[in-house]
């Protein structure tokens, strides 16, 4: 076997998982229990619910409905506008409109300012990635995942007793369904970004979305299995193996997380092929499937000492010269979760019982494998388009048993087709080197189809019931991504940043930083940290008048700086986010957020912390498209089949506006407005204050 290499650069990061496996007959047995439980004080929640909201403003409509459509853009959408009839007919029911995004405009940022009506600075997410201030360590924004031992506590001694997972969300504030939970209104919330680990609220249903890990406790590692010599080596995103095919056959063994020893666990599967009708059988542990070459296997039970996990099957190659395998990330099982997937718990069991096993990783779109050309565009397509399939299921799902309420799902789909096939629409981008260029020039307008046909599929569902308010939002639109710029290297070309020993370059992580020396520097997608005395271990920048005279100075420089190649400026405008932001958590977040113009973004090695030997580079990974720019230049959709009150909404404004279309007051603290202020017969409420990131961008 070969070499087992998982580098990990930014989606990809996800600290260590803890595991606590449960007995799948008792989580069966308390399934039932549960449910039985429910249908027991049913009639006796209905009669509190009655008597609580007796007195309370009146809600407007009965149901309100939400699809996302991650990464859903408004000039694309344009373009393909002879796609879209559907769109067009709830455009004429009610509007169409931009949706402001957030700053930074990337999907952690923009729908956690979804979920809680405020921006960064009040929810504390600024980025996939921050930095432990302590180490300099990149850590996960959003979630913190963690063992640790478990004692029992004798008074004068405490004895260990093995140990135990520690699950915390470290986004602020509070999701609205929270609000709507405790005023009695009912929530089914389908995969929402950054709603892992799920957290309890009354009266609803959640599975969570993006942070949910796979089982090895990352955030979605493939594993690739060939007898090609030149397929094998380091894989970003991933690990890849050698095999021998033996009497037509491959046997090898899939990866899990760490055993009781520490050594990570393994599970053996075994592929047949028979030469006669081309189909393989694959066996993983006491399951076989047939498939052909080329063809998904549905999802396979995976299992671990304690553990069970699932995963999809695909060959991707079987001929007398080579074989491959591809085996996508092992997800967590729904139907036997090793950690809590949803809530209450046994939601996600319910689901994968009555509709079938699903994908629960939260980034679950294999763009790594694709990237790393382990996988082809038609296993990718594939892949997301089963993913989407899936989704639907769980919308119909929460559709037919939420009459009353508030409904969101979120489709990914859209989002990781555009990051991966964007290429296909610019015959100049650097990413189509060496690669076809006309097989899947449509994928792109064909997405856009296919978001059509959904959408035309929920108004059939809807149709005729006038108490549905149905709205259709993306976070942030879609632009090209042409070129990285690697702002670790500027800034050591400016003397903010200083590496040990006069090296002109540096690994992953600032693995030569010399921190005595280095006054600025940048991880993740969207920022520059300064090194800031009292904040960072070894910080060398006086808080005050000297702080705010370097972050003046480098984003002057910055948006002077030029590409050599293209002979274009960068960067639109960087934000200082002192001035844009004024929440609590703004001291802990980036201090200058980059806002590039279309065409460029931060550089894959910049990402994660390295120091390149030149500024800008050609992005040249299948992943061609992005949104990490000035968030003018990526604004979200927004339809409704309602007409709405404000000519520029923002996604800060969704959150009051289905708390008041419930009868629920908006906390002040929300930084949003109510888009139907006259609806229902009553007076527009005045205007809260504009979202801070929206009157400064």
């Amino acid at each position: 076997m070969g070499a087992d290499h998982a580098a990990p650069p930014l989606a990809y990061i996800g600290p260590g998982a803890g595991f606590a496996a449960a007995g799948s007959l008792l989580v069966l047995l308390g399934t039932f229990a549960l449910a039985f439980g429910i249908i027991l004080i049913w009639p006796f929640k209905a009669a509190i619910k009655v008597v609580y909201r007796r007195g309370k403003t009146k809600a407007k409509v009965k149901r309100v409905l939400v699809i996302g459509l991650d990464g859903f853009d408004p000039k694309m959408a344009a373009r393909y506008a002879d796609r879209m009839p559907n769109f067009a007919r709830l455009q004429a029911q009610g509007c169409h409109s931009e949706l402001g995004t957030s700053i930074p405009s990337i999907s952690p940022v923009a729908w956690s300012t979804f979920a809680t009506g405020v921006d960064a600075s009040r929810h504390n997410i600024y980025d996939f990635l921050t930095r432990d201030p302590c180490s300099y360590m990149p850590v996960l924004s959003s979630t913190d995942t963690r063992t640790v031992p478990r004692n029992i506590n004798l008074g004068f001694a405490k004895v260990p007793f093995g140990q135990r997972a520690v699950y915390k969300i470290l986004q602020k504030s509070q999701p609205f369904w929270k609000l709507l939970g405790a005023n009695m209104v009912w929530s089914s919330i389908i995969r929402v970004p950054i709603t892992f680990p799920p957290q309890k609220f009354k009266n609803g249903t959640l599975l969570s979305g993006m942070c949910v890990p796979d089982l090895q406790g990352t955030q979605g590692s493939f594993s690739f299995y060939t007898s090609d010599e030149s397929k094998l080596g380091a894989a970003t995103g991933g690990q890849r193996f050698r095999v021998v095919r033996r009497s037509n056959a491959v046997e090898s063994n899939l990866k899990g997380p760490p055993g009781a020893d520490g050594v990570s666990m393994k599970c053996p599967f075994t592929v047949q092929m028979d030469a006669t009708t081309g189909k393989a059988a694959i066996t993983v542990g006491k399951e076989t499937v047939e498939v052909g070459v080329g063809e998904y296997t549905p999802w396979m039970e995976v299992p671990f000492d304690g553990v069970q996990g699932i995963a999809r099957l695909r060959i991707q190659r079987w001929d007398d010269e080579a074989v491959s395998v591809y085996v996508t990330p092992i997800n967590i099982d729904p139907e036997s979760p090793a950690m809590p997937l949803s809530h209450p718990f046994v939601y996600s069991i319910y689901l994968a019982k009555m509709l079938g096993k699903f994908s629960t990783l939260g980034l679950a779109e294999d763009t790594w494998a694709l990237n790393e050309r382990v996988i082809d565009e038609a296993a990718f397509l594939d892949q997301a388009y089963l993913i989407m399939d899936e989704r639907k299921k769980q919308l119909w799902d929460v559709l037919d048993k939420t009459k009353k309420g508030f409904v969101t799902v979120v489709f990914d789909t859209t989002d990781r087709v555009s990051h991966m096939f964007w290429r296909y629409l610019e015959k100049d981008h650097p990413a189509n080197e060496g690669k076809d260029t006309t097989e899947f020039v449509d994928v792109i307008p064909e997405l856009y189809g296919k978001a059509d046909a959904l959408i035309g599929e929920v108004m059939e569902r809807i149709e005729g019931d006038d108490d549905t308010l149905l709205m259709v939002v993306s976070d942030h639109g879609f632009c090209s991504f042409q070129r990285g710029v690697n702002l670790n290297a500027w800034l050591r070309d400016e003397g903010y940043l200083v590496l040990k020993d006069g090296a002109e370059t540096s690994g992953d992580w600032f693995e030569k930083v010399d921190w005595e020396k280095t006054r600025a520097f940048t991880l993740g997608l969207t920022g520059i940290f300064i090194n800031r005395k009292g904040r960072e271990r070894v910080g060398q920048v006086e808080p005050g008048e000297e702080l705010d005279s370097l972050c003046r100075e480098i984003k002057d420089k910055l948006e002077a700086l030029v590409d050599p190649k293209t002979g274009e400026r960068a960067i639109n405008e960087v934000f200082l986010t002192a001035e844009v932001h004024d929440g609590p958590y703004a001291d802990m977040a980036p201090e200058l957020l980059v806002g590039y113009h279309r065409g460029f973004r931060h550089s894959w090695d910049c990402a994660v912390g390295a120091v390149s030997k030149e500024t800008f580079s050609d992005n040249t990974k299948s992943w061609s498209g992005d949104h990490c720019v000035d968030p003018r230049l990526v604004p979200g959709v927004f339809w409704c089949n309602q007409k709405i009150d404000v000519e520029d909404p923002t996604l800060a404004d969704i959150a009051p506006t289905v708390l008041d279309l419930f009868g629920v007051d908006a906390p002040a603290y929300m930084k949003g407005r109510r888009l139907f202020g006259s609806m229902g017969g009553g007076d527009a409420a005045p205007d809260r204050l504009r979202s801070t990131e929206q009157a400064k961008v």
